[in-house]
């Protein structure tokens, strides 16, 4: 495979499908240079839904992954004290969204892991300031976080995040973030509930049951002003999940938030029998002995 003004892609001459394969790794090249990286990072973080192999040329091509890192790292030293601005906000932020590219592609999904780059966006999901530039970066490195969570084939994904500090960070922002924010966070927390080691890890001792469960509780109290109905699914499907073991459920039997027991949301769930399908279900589980 060769560039310049004729590509060759798998020993054949390609023609508009060449033209854009050209264009891409001209793209990925300019990366590698501080100057023109910031224009190619935007560019390439705007093509990345159209371009199915963008993961590949990203973790492939020499020299491009540390340059990537390079940008997250950049930033460090403006988290504390908060002086992030909203233009470096963006770039990283593009950054980020190629990272996402690579965590998203199955081929170079557990390479990413064994790299253990998601470790360098901890520090993003560690601030607290609730100024744009922060929530963004926030938001967009959940995103990255969301992307390896959200395959089915995902064990290996969910050892390695409990190897981390990733579910007290997402608590923390389902308790204080944008309800874009939670909601992603929440989704994360639910995906590692889900799966069997997830469940077990989470009830395994009082502490960690009685974070993730003050958290949801909080939550449901914030709910109840805000009727924010994605989030409430969510919230429901963790609980329900959490009800599947018995220590928890039994534990859920004295502390499950009043207002998923009698009739607060009902309303908010009129259209959704999915979600009260949910509900229906853990109050179920609660009452069995």
């Amino acid at each position: 495979m060769s560039v310049g003004n004729g590509l060759v892609v798998n020993g054949n001459v390609s023609g508009d499908s060449g033209e854009e394969d050209g264009k891409i790794f001209s793209l990925v090249i300019d990366l590698m240079d501080p100057v023109s990286r910031e224009g190619a990072l935007l560019e390439l973080s705007k093509k990345r839904e159209q371009y199915d192999d963008l993961a590949l040329v990203l973790w492939h091509s020499f020299g491009i992954m540390p340059a990537l890192l390079q940008e997250i790292v950049s930033v460090y030293p403006l988290l504390s004290p908060p002086t992030l601005t909203a233009h470096v906000s963006n770039r990283v932020c593009n950054a980020l969204a190629l990272l996402q590219c690579v965590a998203s592609h199955s081929e170079t999904r557990q390479l990413f892991l064994n790299a253990h780059i998601p470790l360098f966006l901890y520090p993003f999901l560690n601030t607290t300031s609730k100024t744009r530039p922060f929530e963004y970066l926030r938001l967009t490195s959940l995103g990255v976080i969301g992307a390896l969570v959200k395959q089915n084939d995902n064990n290996t994904v969910i050892h390695f995040l409990l190897s981390t500090e990733i579910i007290p960070l997402c608590l923390r922002i389902m308790e204080t973030g944008s309800e874009l924010s939670k909601t992603v966070a929440i989704f994360i927390v639910q995906k590692i509930l889900l799966d069997e080691t997830g469940l077990t890890y989470i009830c395994h001792t009082y502490e960690r049951f009685y974070a993730v469960g003050t958290v949801l509780s909080n939550m449901v109290n914030q709910l109840v002003e805000t009727q924010a109905v994605r989030l409430l699914k969510h919230v429901v499907r963790c609980y329900l999940r959490l009800s599947d073991n018995l220590r928890a459920r039994e534990a859920l039997r004295a502390c499950l938030p009043e207002p998923l027991r009698d009739q607060t949301f009902s309303v908010l769930l009129k259209g959704d029998m999915v979600t009260k399908r949910c509900l229906t279900t853990l109050l179920n589980n609660l009452n069995e002995q």
